[in-house]
């Protein structure tokens, strides 16, 4: 069964009590099953919509934006026009068919066709062959992989868990660092114990770049890699805008070295050692810089504020490294740490394919 969109400009079409699903919001689901949904529609955009309901016990396949998301509705449910409701005969177990098309999702992207966007038809669907033992051996089947996979996700929690533990220690301890400030301490302003080479900068469009061997950066990391540089030295680079300045899902500071290009994306701080430069590193991942960012749509750090940034440090340069040393110590213990719970939770992933395979391979 296909789905719809009512007009999205009459409000006479939302806030019914018809449950209304998309592909973005089935991404967001943790559960197979489904109950409530964000939007609802009346009866008046159901009938706008030209969707149909689908009864309880019903598979939802997102068909695109992407193929392949998953869902069982346990109450009547209506989707958008990126999904397909399948509604399973009586010979066929809903919970059978949802594990079955969940071990096929590489397949159905293969058969999505589209340019801008892959998209599944609803022939390509039809097309699809699926193995329909007796119904007692489909439910054994089901019994199987709800045990299997409820075990999985219980080990896979602990280990994001344990994830986000070691994430939080390491923020807590830097935050515990430098809120302790002794006597040694003075506060200046980043443009006091730094020196801007932002004027150094030169972007080069996608286009122009020529491919090579020396990173090209940006306000996040290495964007490619070029076949010339233009510095050849130890500097800060600080992120000048994007999201991230204010979501901090990525280290908004970062020391590099060697030879490399930077684009108008990053500023760029020299220091006249390395203590200061990695102390400031730290200090700026431990700091929000929300009063000094502008734009929400597009945030942006111009170098007037970051210059006026207020950075407490040690006076001496070898308690400044004593301290930077004690953070790396406790950063490369995280990050191992972070990269064992991060294989964990992939073996988990990779172990939930292998299941299913083995569920309708015969071998289960």
């Amino acid at each position: 069964m296909n789905g719809g969109t009512p007009k999205t400009g009459i409000p006479e079409n939302w806030d019914g009590s018809h449950l209304w699903i998309t592909p973005a919001e089935m991404g967001k689901r943790l559960t197979p099953y489904v109950s409530d949904t964000e939007r609802k529609l009346t009866d008046l955009g159901l009938r706008d919509s030209s969707a149909g309901m689908l009864p309880p016990k019903s598979v939802i396949l997102s068909s695109r934006a992407p193929i392949g998301h998953l869902v069982i509705n346990t109450d009547p449910m209506a989707t958008n026009q990126g999904c397909k409701g399948l509604i399973p005969r009586s010979q066929l177990h809903y919970k059978y068919l949802y594990y079955y098309l969940l071990c096929i999702v590489d397949l159905l992207n293969l058969l999505g066709t589209g340019a801008t966007f892959k998209e599944l038809s609803g022939g390509k669907l039809k097309e699809v062959t699926i193995p329909v033992p007796p119904l007692p051996e489909q439910q054994r089947i089901v019994a199987i992989l709800d045990k299997a996979f409820n075990g999985i996700a219980k080990a896979k929690a602990n280990a994001e868990k344990n994830l986000k533990n070691a994430r939080q220690l390491f923020e807590s301890h830097l935050n515990s660092v430098f809120s302790q400030q002794g006597e040694e301490w003075v506060v200046k302003t980043l443009d006091e114990i730094s020196l801007n080479l932002d004027s150094k900068r030169i972007p080069i469009t996608k286009s122009d770049r020529v491919s090579g061997e020396y990173p090209y950066y940006g306000a996040s990391g290495i964007v490619d890699y070029v076949a010339d540089y233009i510095f050849e030295d130890d500097t800060l680079l600080v992120s000048e805008d994007g999201a991230n300045l204010l979501a901090r899902s990525t280290p908004i500071a970062f020391s590099v070295s060697g030879k490399y290009w930077v684009n108008n994306h990053a500023h760029i701080l020299k220091f006249e050692n390395m203590a200061t430069q990695q102390f400031v590193e730290f200090y700026l991942e431990s700091i929000k810089l929300d009063d000094y960012i502008t734009g929400a749509a597009q945030p942006k750090l111009n170098q007037k504020a970051l210059n006026s940034i207020p950075i407490a440090i040690p006076k001496q340069v070898e308690d400044q490294a004593k301290i930077v040393d004690s953070i790396e110590q406790l950063s490369n213990e995280t990050k191992l740490l972070e990269s064992i719970y991060q294989k964990k939770i992939e073996a988990l992933d990779a172990l939930k394919k292998s299941i299913l395979h083995q569920a309708f391979s015969g071998k289960l």
